[in-house]
C-alpha cells in the first residue's frame, strides 16, 4: 500500500520576524495557517508592506480548503485582504480575531462575499480532510489559540504565540493540560513559537507592568499620553484601569486605535466605563492632571499620531513641559531607528518619556526558554521544529530542543520555501519552491521587479524633480530660496515659467509650515511631494517622480 503523506510547507516566518504564513496540504486539500504581513525596513524605500508570496496558493486555488487564524496580531493576519482578493475560500479565527479581521476587510471592500466562521479553544472542528483542536494560549491579545492538526499520518501541534503567564489579564492562561493531553496521544511533530527562545527564564507577567503604571501615573503632574500596539488590548486596558484609579479622564487617538478599542469594546474584550471617556477636542476642559491620551505611534510610525505630537505637527495636540508619554511596547525589528527619533523629539519638546529601556513598561507576550522547555517536555513530539523568529531565534531554540535530550535527527530546522513531509511515522526536507515576498507600494502589489520597473517607467515617462530646500533647526523658517532641478521632463509650455511657479510653490509651503511651527524635515518633504505633485499634474498632466530633501542649517 502507498504510504499516506502529509506536507507543510512554510511561506513565511521562517528567518525573519513577521509574515506568518504555513501550508498544510493532504490528500490533495490544503489549510492555510494565518496570514501576516512584515513592515518594510528604512531601506526599502516608498514600500508599505511586505506580504508572503502567494504564488504557490495561486497555482492551486481550487485546492485550498481554508484559512485558519491563531490570533489578531498584522504579522498573523495582516496580508488577508490580499489574500482574499485572489483565492475566495472560508476563514476561520476567534471571536475577537474575527471581529478585527471583518473591520479590515471592509475596509478593502471584501466583507461582502468574505466567509468568516468561529471558532472556540476546547471545540475541535474538521476542516475538510484536516481535524483542527484548538487550544486556548495566553498572548498580547486575547482570544489566541494553538492548533493540532490530526490527520491519519499523525498529530502537528502548532503552538501559535503564547507564553505562560500565571494569571493573565483576562484569566485565560495557555492550555498546558491541553498540550499534555495531546502529548499522551501521541505528537508526531511540534511547531513552536521562537520569537524569545535567547531568553533565559520566564517571561514577565503582564500584570507586572500594571505597577509600573500605576507608579508613573503618581508622580506624573501632568498630561500622560500612553503609546501602545493598537491590538495590545491587555495593555490598553490596563492603561485603561490605571487612569480610573487615578481619576484620570481618557481620551483615544490615532485611527487604529480607535477602531480597535471600539471594536474590542463592542465584543467585551475590553471595558471602558463611558463616564470615563471624552472627545479629543474636550481635553483641554479639564485639568492636565486629569487627562490620559491613548495613542497609537509606538513604532515610530511617520504619520502616527503620537509621531505628529512629537514633531509639534499634531492639529489638537500640543506637547508641553509637564506632560509624560509613555511607549508602552518594544520596537519590531526594523523599526528601531524610527522609535529612537520619535523618542529624541519627545525630549527635544521638554516632556518627560518612559520606555523600555529606562521603565519596566513593556513585557513581551512570548514564551522565554523555561516556558519552550515545558511546552516541548507537555507535548513530547516525535520531532520538532522551531518556527515564527529570525535565523538566530531558530537556531537557538533547535539547540534549546537538542539540550533536552531530543536527537539532531530529529530537529527540523527549516526556511521559508522548504517542503516538510511526513510519512511513516517520520518527518524529513524532500524538496524545496521557490517563494519570495510580495511588495505593497500604495495600492500596489507586486514583487521587488514590478516596483522597481514602475519607478523606471515613470521616469523615462515624466522623468523627475528634485527640489532642495534649506530651513532652519530651530524653527523651520526658510533660509534660501529652494533649488529645483527637472531631469527628463519635457514640457511644451513656457519651461522658465513653470520652474518660478515651482520655485514659489515650494517656497510658500515652507512658510506655511513655519507659521504652524512644523519644523520637522520628514513632514515638511511629505507636504512638498504631495502638493506639488497635485501641482505639476494639473498644470502638465504629467507625473514625474518627485524627490523633495529639506536640509536642516
Amino acid at each position: 500500500m502507498k504510504k499516506k503523506k502529509m506536507k507543510i510547507i512554510p511561506l513565511g516566518g521562517l528567518g525573519e520576524i513577521g509574515k506568518n504564513m504555513m501550508v498544510f496540504e493532504y490528500n490533495g486539500r490544503l489549510l492555510v495557517i494565518d496570514a501576516g504581513l512584515m513592515f518594510p525596513k528604512d531601506e526599502l524605500l516608498g514600500i508599505d508592506l511586505i506580504l508572503p508570496d502567494f504564488s504557490f496558493l495561486r497555482e492551486r486555488a481550487d485546492q485550498v480548503e481554508a484559512v485558519l487564524l491563531t490570533h489578531g496580531h498584522e504579522d498573523h493576519v495582516g496580508a488577508l485582504p490580499f489574500l482574499l482578493r485572489e483565492i475566495n475560500v472560508p476563514v476561520y479565527g476567534t471571536r475577537l480575531t474575527l471581529g478585527l479581521v471583518a473591520n479590515k476587510l471592509e475596509e478593502h471592500g471584501l466583507a461582502a462575499r468574505a466567509e468568516l466562521r468561529e471558532i472556540k479553544a476546547g471545540k475541535p472542528q474538521n476542516i475538510g480532510p484536516f481535524h483542527c483542536d484548538f487550544i486556548s494560549v495566553a498572548h498580547s491579545i486575547p482570544d489566541g489559540v494553538g492548533v493540532a492538526v490530526t490527520t491519519p499520518v499523525g498529530t502537528v501541534v502548532h503552538s501559535g504565540d503564547f507564553k505562560l503567564d500565571p494569571n493573565p489579564i483576562d484569566r485565560r492562561r495557555t492550555d498546558m493540560g491541553k498540550f499534555g493531553e495531546l502529548g499522551s496521544k501521541g505528537v508526531l511533530l511540534l511547531l513552536s513559537d521562537s520569537t524569545n527562545a535567547e531568553y533565559e527564564g520566564v517571561t514577565g507577567p503582564e500584570k507586572s507592568v500594571g505597577k509600573t503604571l500605576d507608579d508613573i501615573f503618581s508622580q506624573a503632574p501632568g498630561r500622560i499620553i500612553a503609546a501602545s500596539f493598537a491590538s495590545h488590548i491587555h495593555r490598553i486596558q490596563q492603561v485603561v484601569d490605571t487612569a480610573r484609579r487615578h481619576r484620570r479622564k481618557l481620551t483615544i487617538v490615532g485611527r487604529s486605535m480607535v477602531r480597535n478599542s471600539q471594536i474590542a469594546r463592542e465584543l467585551g474584550y475590553l471595558k471602558i466605563p463611558d463616564d470615563m471617556l471624552i472627545k479629543l477636542n474636550e481635553v483641554n476642559n479639564f485639568r492636565p492632571s486629569k487627562v490620559v491620551i491613548l495613542s497609537s505611534g509606538s513604532q515610530g510610525e511617520p504619520l502616527s499620531a503620537l509621531s505628529r505630537m512629537a514633531a509639534g505637527n499634531h492639529k489638537k495636540v500640543k506637547l508641553e513641559p509637564g506632560d509624560t508619554v509613555i511607549i508602552s511596547a518594544r520596537p519590531v525589528p526594523g523599526n528601531e531607528v524610527s522609535v529612537h527619533r520619535v523618542i529624541n523629539r519627545l525630549f527635544k519638546a521638554g516632556v518627560t518619556v518612559k520606555y523600555e529601556s529606562v521603565a519596566h513598561v513593556h513585557v513581551s507576550g512570548h514564551a522565554a526558554r523555561e516556558e519552550l522547555k515545558m511546552l516541548i517536555n507537555m507535548a513530547q513530539p516525535k520531532y520538532f521544529m522551531p518556527i515564527h523568529g529570525e535565523y538566530r531565534h531558530l537556531h537557538f531554540h533547535a539547540e534549546l530542543a537538542r539540550d533536552m535530550g531530543m536527537s539532531s535527527k530529529r530537529i527540523i530546522t527549516a526556511s521559508n520555501g522548504d517542503v516538510i513531509e511526513l510519512s511513516g511515522g517520520g518527518v524529513r526536507i524532500v524538496d524545496r519552491i521557490d517563494v519570495g515576498m510580495t511588495f505593497v507600494d500604495g495600492l500596489e502589489v507586486g514583487d521587488i521587479q514590478d516596483v522597481t520597473l514602475r519607478d523606471r517607467q515613470k521616469l523615462a515617462r515624466d522623468g523627475t524633480f528634485i527640489v532642495v530646500a534649506p530651513v532652519r533647526q530651530q524653527d523651520g523658517s526658510v533660509v534660501s530660496r529652494p533649488d529645483i532641478t527637472a531631469k527628463g521632463f519635457v514640457y511644451m509650455g513656457n519651461r522658465r515659467k513653470l520652474m518660478k511657479e515651482v520655485s514659489d510653490l515650494v517656497q510658500a509651503i515652507l512658510e506655511e509650515s513655519a507659521g504652524r511651527g512644523v519644523s520637522d524635515p520628514e513632514q515638511l518633504q511629505e507636504h512638498i511631494h504631495n502638493r506639488l505633485a497635485k501641482f505639476l499634474f494639473k498644470k502638465t498632466k504629467k507625473r514625474p517622480l518627485i524627490l523633495a530633501l529639506v536640509v536642516e542649517v
